[in-house]
């Protein structure tokens, strides 16, 4: 597979065949980055009545355009539209009353937005010119990075996109602080002959431009359905017992990963009742300092050692708000746990439900018997 060919797969999608013309995409809403699923498809509509359309393009940008024309237009068709200067190449995403939906999400009054223009289906030679565009995407990212090493420029150039009809590139880049790329802009306008348009984004964007493969192995989140990024913070770690490891927190993006946000409200309801971690526990036995906590089995470990996580007893939650209440009225329990026990309950063991063997079968090591057995002659000297 060629670099036109590769570039174009991932543009768009893998089942969609630019080589004919007004072939749309059979499967549009999985297999394409930030799909939304149009449950009104199957619904008849009128090509008048809802006139905007989402237009999607490299990776997660997307745009909303008015279809003056009243063409008809599916999903999965690649469309000519509005550009400044020129047009662009990109494929409908979204029709009808769902689009409607995307504008109040991300905040767009139809009525004050200037809307660009549809204005026709891509032909192949609007196809072949686009697909020339893409060819030459990967080398002017080379040659910018270069340009911008020798101006002694700090930033990162992640990646360039090329407008459809060869007349614009938008450069997107990273950087920690401002940068002056005027003369920049100067350089690559006289080396590539084209106009140029800078735009600074993040490491989350850029980790959802470019995709990838998350520790849990799936697709990154920021790549597929993310629109707008939270922020997360180490509190939302702290919150769920995490482990304070730079490798296991953050996503490839550098930062932290935005599923910590996802869990952490059910940790926060189960926490409600909780007594403070910072509290001692005073007892006959010494000072009961906290270690960890098992949130959704309430129970909490102590020891009787502040800087060492040795010995811990496990206590249940009530049994350490009972003991707090005492020790706040001026008693000393005798012990942390109750003279029945008072441990919490047993913890639930896992039993092999579907029928899989042991996953440990392969470490038992297995005894070949070559004993050579011997079998007795008989009296004309053959083995019986």
């Amino acid at each position: 597979m060629d670099k036109i060919q590769d570039a174009i797969l991932f543009r768009g999608c893998p089942c969609l065949d630019t080589e004919s013309e007004g072939k749309t995409c059979e499967n549009q809403n999985s297999c394409t980055k930030l799909s939304v699923f149009d449950w009104l498809r199957d619904i008849p509509q009128n090509v008048s009545e809802f006139d905007l359309v989402e237009v999607r393009f490299k990776n997660t940008r997307k745009g909303y355009y008015q279809n003056v024309n009243s063409l008809n237009i599916k999903p999965g068709e690649m469309v000519a539209v509005e550009a400044s200067p020129g047009h662009d190449i990109g494929m409908v995403s979204l029709t009808g009353p769902l689009v409607m939906n995307q504008l109040r999400k991300y905040r767009i009054d139809p009525a004050e937005y200037e809307f660009r223009k549809v204005y026709r289906k891509a032909k192949q030679v609007d196809l072949d010119k686009w697909k020339e565009a893409i060819a030459l995407e990967h080398n002017t990212m080379l040659r910018s990075r270069k340009i911008a090493q020798k101006l002694n420029l700090d930033m990162k150039i992640g990646d360039v996109e090329y407008q459809g009809d060869k007349t614009k590139a938008i450069f997107y880049y990273i950087a920690d602080d401002r940068v002056d790329f005027r003369e920049l802009i100067k350089v690559m306008a006289d080396e590539f002959r084209i106009r140029i348009e800078m735009r600074q984004i993040g490491a989350r964007q850029e980790a959802g431009r470019i995709g990838g493969i998350g520790s849990c192995g799936r697709e990154l989140c920021c790549s597929t359905w993310i629109t707008n990024f939270v922020t997360v913070t180490t509190t939302v770690a702290r919150n769920q017992e995490l482990s304070f490891n730079p490798q296991k927190l953050a996503g490839q993006c550098g930062k932290l990963k935005c599923c910590l946000n996802y869990e952490v409200d059910a940790y926060l309801d189960a926490q409600k009742d909780f007594p403070s971690a910072e509290i001692v526990l005073e007892t006959m036995e010494g000072k009961a300092y906290h270690q960890k906590t098992d949130i959704f089995k309430r129970t909490m470990w102590y020891s009787f050692d502040s800087h060492a996580s040795t010995n811990l007893v496990p206590v249940t939650v009530d049994r350490v708000r009972e003991i707090i209440r005492q020790n706040r009225m001026g008693v000393i329990v005798e012990k942390l746990l109750e003279s029945d026990g008072g441990r919490p309950a047993e913890e639930i063991g896992y039993m092999n439900a579907a029928g899989q063997e042991s996953l440990t079968r392969f470490d038992k090591k297995k005894v070949n018997d070559r004993r050579v057995r011997f079998r007795p002659k008989s009296r004309n000297g053959n083995k019986q």
